[in-house]
């Protein structure tokens, strides 16, 4: 067996765990601090409409670097319980370092892949902030966290909603598929079926349903989020992250070349979205999703 199939497995979500844990983790952590103040907000949303309790013991489902994990943990205090998972190691580490550094002991994470591993349980509740997105079967993920889920828990997981209602990011996609288009041949691996795969109220309602859950609510969460602090910032981010980012990526070196008509493409397609302080805003859209086990 690989390195790669040693860390990564050999499961269907393999590719997109190896995605995660390797070039994407190192673009999140460059760009920290403009993924997780954008998310973060609807996070925050998510969970001001649908607090955890104190004492409950809750699962944070993609918990990434943590943050969220440790806002949940200070929520549900000290008798209380935040288990953060991740398929991605490089992701858990540095979760496990910053919240030990932080004095914070009621938290702690494991690496897992949501789809087939043991989730532990019975939580009280679970979260998500746009963590459930990229499976190759949601279906099974989210039977496996419905089972994790002492009876009457809640799930409440953000997802994106459609690309055309978050026209920053779509605006990106089509400036570089109207350049060069996703190549069917690449080296890197991808990220799994992408951002937007549960931006249908229907067919996240049925993927649910069928995953056992009910009393299953979506509701809409507009907000506006920084895009960059300034046009080359919020340029790199959309050329490293997201579905133009993903078409870049998976280009490696053929993207060279038509790197300067992108980069004056986007320069353009972006200058409405620019403020006065020469930051870039736009208005992301997702479904604060809540549902039951029964």
């Amino acid at each position: 067996m690989s390195t790669a199939e040693t860390r990564w497995g050999t499961g269907a979500n393999a590719e997109a765990i190896q995605a995660w844990d390797g070039p994407l983790f190192d673009r999140f952590l460059k760009y920290r601090h403009i993924m997780t103040t954008g998310l973060g907000a609807h996070g925050d949303e998510a969970l001001r409409l649908n607090p955890p309790l104190e004492g409950q013991r809750v699962l944070d489902i993609g918990c990434g670097f943590g943050d969220t994990t440790q806002q949940i943990a200070a929520m549900v205090g000290a008798s209380g319980e935040a288990v953060g998972v991740d398929a991605a190691e490089n992701f858990i580490s540095m979760a496990t370092t910053e919240t030990e550094e932080a004095g914070i002991d009621n938290a702690r994470f494991f690496v897992g892949d949501v789809q087939v591993d043991d989730l532990g349980g019975p939580y009280d509740a679970a979260f998500s902030r746009m963590g459930t997105m990229f499976f190759i079967s949601p279906v099974a993920a989210l039977r496996n966290v419905r089972k994790s889920l002492a009876p009457g828990g809640q799930l409440t997981m953000v997802v994106w909603r459609r690309r055309e209602d978050n026209e920053w990011m779509y605006r990106a996609q089509q400036v570089v598929e109207g350049i060069v288009q996703k190549p069917e041949e690449h080296d890197e691996p991808t990220c799994g079926p992408g951002p937007f795969s549960m931006a249908n109220a229907d067919t996240v309602t049925e993927q649910m349903k069928a995953a056992g859950f009910e009393d299953i609510s979506l509701r809409r969460c507009d907000l506006a989020i920084l895009g960059g602090r300034d046009m080359d910032e919020a340029l790199e981010v959309v050329m490293s992250l997201g579905p133009a980012g993903e078409i870049l990526r998976l280009l490696g070196d053929r993207a060279e070349p038509i790197m300067p008509k992108v980069d004056a493409a986007l320069r353009e397609a972006f200058s409405e979205f620019q403020r006065e302080d020469g930051s870039i805003w736009g208005i992301a859209s997702t479904w604060i999703a809540t549902a039951t086990a029964p």
